[in-house]
């Protein structure tokens, strides 16, 4: 007889879904493992076999084999180690033939026999759930589970014992609940930041539209001090986008405890990043940091100091809003739809823009172009707003507080926001939450520019030679700050603000 165990594999965020098929015969004793299996899914066989001897169990002497089926498939991670051991316990009667019907199964054997957390619980629940299966899952992991459904059968046992104990009725598991991640007050708040008021102004301009933002000036400027507050201008995520993120997360293994939480991710990684842990790959193809910061803010400090390679792997994601993963026998996709911000310095001393200032290497302008022209001209065309971060003075400093904060500009944000959501819903696209996620298309259409604002686009983008991706850019930069202002038609004066924003941008990019 064979028993069958349904559990899945893991591609990218998918969960696809694979059958464990075990069969005791008669034949010299051995325990056989086949189905392209990795290193750690071929090591569950001493994990399974010393699980079930914690257990009380002692495997046959016969000869065990367990397909993992379809054979063709990469199969990798420790969570094939409960599905095995179940199908295992069912061939040899420790448990009911039919106990396991309609459970998808996944979790990792400690030696002791206890059930220990693995990565990607969520995706396997949702999985699970649109076959109208029920889960199996570590009990760490059910909260995490949880999620998946409310009506959705889910056991989230602590030990082999606990489950077959519940199989054999002598013992209930309760159904986990859905955790939720205690959100941490005290968020950095704008009004610390004092002076800088065009920066602040570009920065909710980002906020409202979700547009790529960088910011150059000497040391000490403030540029990782607004980029540190910008979460505190985003509105929490949707029921979609948080389940989205979570997904990544879960897959990733940076859900501590399987709690979820709606705040928006603030990536700020290294400029010794390489290019794997920025976009992803390595071994198992995991997500890079622009999939974790989904829905969210990728914040690169100190922009040139990163590998070019590694700044270029990511102009592809910034357009398309997923990074691809192709690898000789499979193909990973995840998501990343991010909102890029960056900080850099002028020039390598960071004192260029400074008035007074002299290089004692090479001339001020000089010192600027060698340095900026670490960057890429397609990766700088990216960025919808470019602004300079001037020094801040000692009058600046010496000023109270300003009266407006975070508060006050996340309303405006919010509000910005729900007309975009709107907007696009009505026009049927309801994935599409912000203008700099709008195609090209519908932003010329949504736009709605008059006359005047016409004729200053024409006459900008020949002078500024804008490329097409940068005209499109201004439009949706433009739009935004309309919706600032709850003005439904985009006027010059958007236009205006807007073009000044991508000129700062231009000057970059010929430097590179």
């Amino acid at each position: 007889m064979v028993v069958r165990v349904p559990t899945v594999a893991f591609e990218g965020v998918e969960a696809r879904p694979v059958d464990v098929q075990v069969q005791i015969s008669n034949g010299n004793v051995a325990f056989i493992l086949v189905g392209l299996a990795d290193k750690a899914v071929g090591e569950s066989r001493e994990r399974v076999r010393a699980a079930l001897v914690a257990a009380g169990l002692a495997l046959p002497a016969r000869r065990i084999i367990v397909n993992l089926a379809p054979a063709d498939v990469p199969k990798e991670g420790s969570h094939y180690d409960l599905p095995i051991a179940l199908g295992v316990m069912a061939a040899i009667g420790a448990i009911p033939a039919d106990a396991l019907q309609g459970y998808t199964v996944i979790g990792e054997l400690a030696l002791d026999g206890t059930i220990t957390a693995i990565a990607g619980a969520l995706p396997a629940a949702v999985a699970a759930n649109a076959r109208g299966q029920g889960l199996i899952c570590p009990y760490e992991c059910g909260p995490e589970a949880a999620w998946a459904s409310d009506e959705m059968d889910i056991l989230a046992p602590r030990s082999l014992i606990q489950l077959a104990n519940h199989f054999k009725g002598t013992q209930v598991l309760s159904r986990p609940v859905a955790a939720v991640r205690r959100v941490q007050t005290g968020l950095p708040d704008l009004r610390d930041i004092k002076g800088q008021e065009s920066a602040k102004r570009a920065l909710e301009i980002a906020a409202a539209g979700g547009h790529n933002l960088l910011m150059s000036g000497p040391p000490g400027s403030g540029k990782s001090m607004l980029a540190a507050r910008l979460p505190s201008l985003l509105p929490p995520l949707s029921a979609r986008e948080l389940l989205e993120v979570s997904m990544v997360h879960s897959v990733a293994g940076a859900l501590a405890g399987g709690e979820l939480t709606d705040r928006r991710p603030f990536r700020a990684p290294h400029h010794s990043a390489s290019m794997a842990a920025l976009v992803g790959g390595g071994i198992h193809a995991r997500p890079g940091e622009v999939s974790l910061a989904h829905h969210g803010v990728l914040f690169l400090d100190e922009l040139p100091e990163f590998q070019p390679v590694a700044l270029d792997s990511l102009r592809q994601p910034l357009e398309t809003g997923e990074v691809i993963i192709a690898r000789a026998n499979h193909r990973v996709v995840y998501p990343a739809r991010v909102q890029l911000v960056a900080a850099m310095n002028p020039c390598r001393c960071g004192q260029a823009t400074v008035p007074g200032y002299a290089c004692r290497r090479q001339p001020n302008e000089r010192c600027m172009a060698a340095y900026q022209a670490r960057l890429s001209g397609p990766l700088l065309d990216r960025f919808d707003l470019a602004i300079e971060v001037p020094a801040v003075t000692a009058a600046d400093l010496i000023l109270p507080p300003p009266a407006e904060g975070s508060t006050e500009v996340a309303a405006r944000v919010a509000a910005a926001r729900n007309l975009q959501r709107d907007r696009y819903a009505a026009l049927g696209l309801p994935h599409v939450g912000t203008n700099a996620a709008a195609p090209a298309n519908v932003i010329e259409e949504v736009a709605n520019i008059d006359d005047a604002g016409r004729l200053l686009l024409r006459d900008a983008a020949e002078r500024l030679r804008l490329s097409a991706r940068g005209f499109h850019r201004v439009l949706k930069l433009a739009r935004t700050l309309a919706d600032l202002e709850g003005v439904e038609k985009v006027e010059r004066r958007h236009l205006a603000e807007a073009l000044s924003y991508r000129s700062s941008a231009l000057r970059l990019s010929q430097a590179a």
